[in-house]
């Protein structure tokens, strides 16, 4: 089982030095899987998916910050000896991503942002179902009855539902305390790294008008907004949201060795 830094890793291609780094980071009570094997296994891309403390199979209890998760995921970068990296990030993931574009913008060489917002806030309801551990699995319902599309099918949202149920309570309460508290919609402007936004049309966790503050505050960046997907949009629209990010990815200047 790979792990660098203590966090567990998926790698695709992991020694095709010809291609940038990619390091997908999942969401709130997520982990690798988050992110369909058509992402993950995207053809000649160099790809390194990654479960964040106290996630998946990850060691670790979790943490309650978006700044502590991202210094994660630079010690990672560390270990793995990876100068600079692509980030991309689903929902809490595209806070670590941006915080780290943010505080440490040698380190990025790009940014996807899944679903992501500059502000993410928890609705106090959810946070109070997820504080306690007898109604955890009503926070897990609460959130993924509002995660998928009537476009999915019974099978992918009951899947998604088991998987968030595996994780840890106090974990899935930390995690929403951290994107309760992330604000930087004051600190766009410090973004410099290329920028994709992506953003299911039906996304009702963050919204569009999320996603449309983020390019319209984040230099040069472009937004994708997927048909016919929520914001498990990698999960609901696969194919499509693969291809979106191998161009992206493919657009990004990278001189082997950087």
């Amino acid at each position: 089982m790979p792990t660098a830094a203590g966090l567990y890793y998926f790698a695709h291609e992991a020694e095709n030095f010809s291609r940038p780094a990619v390091i997908l980071i999942h969401g709130a009570a997520g982990n690798h899987l988050y992110w369909p094997p058509q992402v993950r296994r995207l053809h000649d891309q160099r790809i390194f998916a990654v479960d964040l403390p106290g996630h998946g199979k990850s060691e670790g209890v979790g943490h309650h910050t978006i700044d502590d998760y991202t210094d994660e995921i630079i010690e990672f970068m560390k270990a793995l000896k990876l100068n600079s990296a692509i980030l991309v990030g689903h929902s809490m993931g595209s806070a670590v991503a941006l915080t780290a574009a943010i505080k440490f913008p040698k380190r990025v060489t790009g940014l996807g942002l899944v679903g992501g917002g500059a502000r993410l806030r928890v609705a106090p309801a959810l946070l109070q179902a997820a504080s306690e551990p007898s109604t955890f699995l009503d926070a897990v319902h609460m959130v993924n009855e509002n995660s998928y599309t009537a476009h999915s099918s019974e099978r992918l949202k009951e899947l998604g539902e088991k998987r968030m149920a595996e994780t840890r309570p106090t974990v899935l309460y930390g995690d929403f305390l951290a994107c309760d508290a992330f604000n930087i919609t004051d600190q766009l402007s410090k973004i410099s790294a290329p920028t994709l936004i992506v953003c299911g049309a039906e996304d009702r966790m963050t919204p569009l008008k999320n996603s449309e503050f983020l390019r319209d505050n984040i230099a040069d960046s472009k937004l994708e907004v997927v048909p016919n997907a929520g914001h498990m949009v990698m999960l609901e629209q696969p194919e499509k949201v693969a291809a979106i990010l191998a161009e992206f990815f493919n657009g990004i200047p990278y001189q082997p060795g950087r």
